[in-house]
Parts: C-alpha cells; structure tokens; sequence
C-alpha cells in the first residue's frame, strides 16, 4: 500500500503537474472514505460478520483498484483514472484495518496489551518498509528495460516511467490478492465471540 502510493504522488506531480498541496487534496477521497467504512465497519459489521469475510473483502477491493491503476497512461484524467480507484482502495482499506487491528489484540492479557499493540504496529511499518523497497526495485527494473535499446527522449522517458508505475500496481495487486487468501485462512469464520466460544476450554 505504502509503495503504491508512493508511485501515485510521484504520477500525479510529475505526470499531471499537480503541487504536493494539490496532490495531498487529491488523496482525500480516499482518507474521507476510509473513515466513513471504518466507522461502519467498527460500530456494525465486525461485530455480526467477524474479522474474515471484512478483512478479504477489504483486500479484493485493494486488488482491484491497484489492477485498475495499471491502466494509467502518460496522461491520464484525475475523475476518471485515479479518483475512483482511491476511493475503492478507502473502502478497502477501512474493510482491513479496523478489523484486522483489533484482531491483532484480541484475547491478549491487559497487562501485554502495551506489547502486543506495539507488535501490531512495528509488524506494520516492517511491512511497509519492506514494500516500498520492492515495488521501488521492481518499478525501476521495469522502467530500465522499457528504455533498454531506445533513445532516451523526454517522450520515451515519461512513458517508461509510468509503465514503471503500472509494473509495481500490478505486483501491489497481486500481493493484494495473496493477502485474501492468507485471511481466508488465518482469521476465524464468524464473529470474534462466537470463535472464541468454539475454542476448546482447558482447566488451569
């Protein structure tokens, strides 16, 4: 997530001529959304649904958005090639985030919830270090052999650039992919309670 984004600001800045003032208003859609579905998704959904049918749900729609992105050209529109995805990928990433934060502490003793919380969250920047690195290393390599025997014109530039970007939407979209599959597995069916209900009992 963090890579693609990366990959989206340098696009809409050096791509569309966007200011980082403009670029940071043109992420709102998505920061707006994700507040919304979290909101829904903390107060009625995960509590009824459980942290496995949200958490794939939320990780198909990032798939999908970052497969729509591979479609971006040299010169794109904003409302049609970017504005939609963003907000696929808020209502997504609201999908994920609430429940799969709250099930990363779930069943922890108080006294570990200061540790477990922080494992939460350091699993996250780990996570998205790591990202960032790969997707930059498979964008570049895209982007080299693009121009591997070309003149490198301004034109052949900006192009290899952003086939360099759709290249790492397209790997984001398959890790996105992977992870539905890794919580179909991982998380428990049903809500929170009634997976803790089915756990065998053990006398101490």
């Amino acid at each position: 997530m963090f890579g693609a984004f990366l990959f989206l600001t340098s696009y809409l800045q050096q791509n569309l001529g966007y200011s980082p003032i403009l670029t940071g208003v043109a992420f709102l859609p998505m920061t707006l959304t994700v507040m919304a579905s979290a909101t829904i998704v903390n107060t009625e959904l995960a509590p009824r649904l459980g942290p496995r049918p949200l958490v794939m749900l939320g990780m198909a729609l990032g798939a999908g958005a970052m497969a729509y992105l591979t479609g971006l050209g040299i010169h794109s529109s904003y409302p049609t090639a970017v504005m939609p995805t963003l907000v696929l990928m808020g209502v997504g990433l609201g999908l994920v985030f609430a429940p799969a934060m709250n099930n990363g502490t779930l069943g922890v003793e108080p006294r570990d919830a200061g540790v477990a919380t922080a494992t939460v969250n350091t699993s996250q920047q780990i996570g998205g270090a790591i990202g960032t690195a790969l997707l930059s290393t498979l964008a570049t390599s895209a982007t080299n052999n693009y121009l591997a025997g070309s003149v490198p014109t301004a034109t052949a530039v900006a192009h290899a650039t952003v086939h360099g970007y759709t290249a790492a939407f397209a790997w984001s979209a398959a890790i996105f992919a992977l992870g539905t599959v890794i919580a179909a597995v991982v998380f428990h069916r049903g809500a929170p309670q009634a997976a803790e209900a089915a756990q065998p009992a053990f006398a101490h």
